[in-house]
């Protein structure tokens, strides 16, 4: 049996392959395009045996996913579109209305329940945008924080002022040109919002906390964040396989 697993974010779609979904598989194959290149899914699917079933998330709005869809159809797959629960996977949701939590936010808190079981953990996303989300000791999504992802920062710093059109930098300690200033601010500014909910986490928790770091943009942070962590490239597909498993047994 082969799984299709799909996240549709603000401004690429990822997608993964499992051949014999169980926890703890490994992708047979995986990749990731721009929205605008969503008519790529067939193609990219075509060297890979075809899926048996598929799962996904969405936040990039109905006229995107849509979009997904229809290229599914042309392979006569359909996808289960997934949204937050109020417990599901060992996760029970703060959320006041479960289902207004986002539902890559809420995969990627099912990936982490599965990578440091019976531990409070901390899940930053960077992306689009950034999501700081916390999770206790014994399962119970307690919420989390959104900011913006460095290129919306950079945009903003475009728009409302002169001159600052500059090439990408690079993170350093002290800039000394534009672009790092710009992109090291950006940096500071993520991994600093990181550590207070870290440290909020933690007198919560009264014990250690495992950070684990995902998203197409982790990478800048890395170096920054300042916090022991976990880089975890596909943490959402993790979620998303662990609902699928949920769903067959």
């Amino acid at each position: 049996m082969h799984l299709l697993v799909l996240d549709v974010g603000n401004t690429r779609l990822k997608w993964g392959l499992y051949d014999n979904p169980r926890p703890g598989a490994d992708l047979l194959a995986g990749g990731a395009f721009l929205l605008e290149d969503v008519d790529q899914l067939r193609h990219a699917l075509a060297p890979w045996p075809r899926a048996d079933r598929v799962i996904g998330c969405a936040v990039a709005g109905a006229v995107v996913t849509a979009r997904v869809c229809a290229e599914l159809d042309a392979l006569g797959l359909r996808c289960n579109w997934i949204s937050a629960q109020a417990e599901q996977c060992g996760v029970r949701n703060s959320y006041a209305t479960p289902s207004l939590l986002g539902a890559d936010r809420w995969a990627a808190q099912l990936g982490a329940r599965q990578r440091v079981p019976g531990q409070a953990a901390m899940v930053i996303s960077v992306g689009t945008a950034v999501t700081v989300d916390c999770l206790s000791r014994d399962g119970v999504f307690i919420g989390g924080v959104i900011l913006p992802g460095f290129g919306l920062m950079l945009k903003a710093l475009e728009m409302g002022t002169a001159g600052l059109r500059v090439p990408e930098g690079e993170i350093v300690a002290f800039p000394t040109n534009t672009s790092d200033a710009l992109m090291t601010g950006g940096a500071l500014a993520i991994s600093g919002a990181a550590r207070q909910m870290h440290a909020r986490l933690q007198d919560l928790a009264q014990g250690e906390v495992a950070v684990l770091l995902t998203g197409g943009a982790a990478p800048k942070l890395r170096d920054a964040l300042g916090l022991p962590h976990r880089h975890v490239e596909h943490l959402v597909f993790e979620g998303l396989l662990c609902i699928a498993v949920q769903q067959t047994t």
